[in-house]
Formats: structure tokens, C-alpha cells, sequence
């Protein structure tokens, strides 16, 4: 039956694609049950059309979980805006869920899926999906793309993908190790749990070989004062490497509010807007690179189109900037540990 003249219905949402009623209904209702080329044309006629469904679910979209702790660290809002930008040229719904950091969580992780029924795949970024999880999900038939999050088993499920923070704390240390540095103090938030290995265990594995570390958990970048500049002094350190750009700042503020003090080297993580205002060396992460390769490749698992389970490793940049370049480490390294390099 056809509709009266002046309403578009999926029959000639049907028509316009050259599909099936059935084909339409299927696309709308499980769309990883269409070929990815029929679920887009069938987008592509109902969007020249003006069609729309009734509850304003775009027809054919795919529905994307993406479960992370965005109001914790903005680096993930970052990736969340490369898939978005990614999702303007495909028929996908992204529905974003907000986690408790992995560092703060006595057990990280996860092990409720943050999913309804009418979700067809799942994005993880920066918290482990436990045992619990990971089994609903191969139940449910959902594919997980993991980001940011280094597998504890050989059994993770899907693909994961990972920035190369080893590499980002090698890069650290042979800058500071080539301005003359010799010893460094690490400032990071606590992890409360060794049930997963944090992004920031393996940025000090990338520094240790270049530089020596001393290792100091801080409770959050507010929590950032004179105590710290006075540890690094302690410890013998002439830069203070942070675990991210917001503790990097803390360490800046810090460290100006210490008239007369010798200078320390700061060198922050992420290359977020305030680092780049301020002038702090940084390491740039490729986080829209990562969110847009996340969503393709849930999607291809999603529609079929691929079988990846492997890792895919993206190579961090480091920025150097004014708070290391200008920092004169001659004066800043006390005598007694000035005798520690090496001619």
C-alpha cells in the first residue's frame, strides 16, 4: 500500500533504495545484520527522502556504546570527538557512558556492561572489562573494541587500541637526558588496585633506562603544592615529569609561587590547550586518530566486514617546549649530584 501523496514511508524509503520492505525494518531494527553498503544506501535515500522514525533514531543507524571515564580526564572527551567526526560520514548513533577513573577503583574492573538491548557494539576506553562482562558480551553477540586499555589475559575479546606510552616515557627521558638531566620525580594519581597495568607504570618503564625515577602518588592536581617542588628537591631531581597535563600545570603554579627557588624542568603528558598556552613540553597523544579508528573498527565488526582482534599501536609525539628548554640545568642541580653524570 502506498502512502497518500505528501508523506514519505519506508516503502519509498524501500523504492528509492532499491531494497525490501523486510530489508528496510532489518536495517532499522538490527542494522549488524545488513551488509554495511545496503545499510548505507538504504540511509542514503531515507536522508535525501526526509524520512525519520518517529522516537528520532536516524534509520539504519547503528548504535555505538562508548563506556569511559570522561568527566575524570578530558583526553577521553578528545577521542569521543574523533569518532563523532568519524560518525558525520556513516549511519552510526554514538551513546556515551560515563565511568569511574581505574586509578580511584579498589577493583577496576568493569564488569557490568553499560548496554541495552538495542546496542550493537561496545567501545571501551580506560577501564578493564572483567571476566563477567566480557562473557555477556560474547552472550549478547556484541563486539567490544577496547581503547587505552592493555589487556590482563590473552582472552580480551576484541581488538584493543593502544597508544605506545613506553615509547611516550622513552621520548621523556632521552630529551631530559640529553639537556643534562639525570634524575626526574614522577607525579601521578594513586592506583588504588594492581589488577591492570596503567598507562602511567608504563611511561616510568619508558623513562627508567634514561633517566633515574622517584616515584610520588599525588591525590589529584589541586592537591599539587609546595610539598611536591619540595620533594623533587629532596630526591635530588632537576625536572618533575607528570603523568598528565593537569598535574603538569599544578607543578607550573607550584613552582612560581617559590620566588628564589633554583628552577625545575616540567614536562606534562596529553598536549591539552593549557599545556600549549603555558609552554610546557609535552608528549601529543593521537587521540581523535584513536576514537575515529575505534568506531571503525566496531563497526566493521558490527556489520561483518572484519574479524580484527590484534592490537594496533599509534606512536605518541613529544613537544618540547619553554618549561624544559629554558630551564638552566646547571644551576639547578645540586653539587652532590652533579658529580652523578657521567663525562
Amino acid at each position: 500500500m502506498r502512502a497518500r501523496p505528501g508523506r514519505v514511508t519506508i516503502y519509498d524509503v524501500a523504492a528509492r533504495a532499491g531494497v525490501s520492505i523486510s530489508t528496510v525494518s532489518l536495517a532499522v531494527s538490527a542494522p549488524h545484520r545488513v551488509r554495511q553498503e545496503t545499510r548505507e544506501r538504504i540511509v542514503a535515500a531515507a536522508t535525501e527522502l526526509g524520512y525519520r522514525m518517529t522516537s528520532g533514531r536516524r534509520v539504519g543507524a547503528a548504535r555505538i556504546a562508548v563506556a569511559a571515564p570522561f568527566t575524570t580526564y578530558p583526553s577521553y572527551l578528545r577521542r569521543l570527538s574523533g569518532m563523532l567526526r568519524r560518525a558525520r560520514d556513516a549511519a552510526v548513533d554514538i551513546i556515551p557512558y560515563d565511568l569511574d577513573s581505574a586509578a580511584a577503583a579498589e577493583e577496576p574492573l568493569l564488569d557490568v556492561l553499560p548496554t541495552r538491548t538495542d546496542v550493537s557494539g561496545l567501545v571501551v576506553m580506560g577501564v578493564p572489562l572483567g571476566g563477567a562482562a566480557r562473557r555477556a558480551s560474547r552472550a549478547a553477540r556484541i563486539p567490544v573494541v577496547y581503547v587505552d586499555v592493555v589487556p590482563t589475559r590473552a582472552e580480551a575479546g576484541g581488538p584493543v587500541i593502544l597508544v605506545d606510552d613506553r615509547d611516550g616515557g622513552a621520548q621523556i627521558g632521552r630529551h631530559l637526558a640529553e639537556l643534562g638531566h639525570r634524575r626526574v620525580l614522577f607525579v601521578h594519581e594513586p592506583q588504588r588496585s594492581p589488577a591492570y597495568v596503567s598507562a602511567g607504570m608504563l611511561r616510568v618503564d619508558g623513562l627508567m633506562p634514561h633517566v633515574a625515577v622517584t616515584d610520588l602518588p599525588v591525590d589529584a592536581p589541586a592537591s599539587v603544592d609546595g610539598r611536591v617542588i619540595a620533594a623533587a628537591r629532596s630526591a635530588g631531581a632537576t625536572a618533575i615529569v607528570a603523568n598528565h597535563d593537569q598535574f603538569a600545570v599544578a607543578v607550573l603554579t607550584a613552582l612560581h609561587a617559590e620566588p628564589g627557588g633554583a628552577p625545575l624542568a616540567v614536562v606534562g603528558y596529553d598536549d591539552g590547550e593549557a599545556a600549549a598556552a603555558l609552554g610546557i613540553t609535552t608528549v601529543r597523544q593521537p587521540f581523535e586518530e584513536s576514537g575515529r579508528t575505534a568506531l571503525e573498527l566496531v563497526l566493521g565488526l558490527v556489520s561483518g566486514a572484519s574479524r580484527e582482534h590484534g592490537t594496533i599501536r599509534l606512536a605518541p609525539t613529544l613537544v618540547p617546549r619553554a618549561s624544559t628548554l629554558s630551564v638552566p640545568i646547571a644551576a639547578a642541580v645540586p653539587p652532590e649530584v652533579r658529580t652523578e653524570k657521567k663525562p
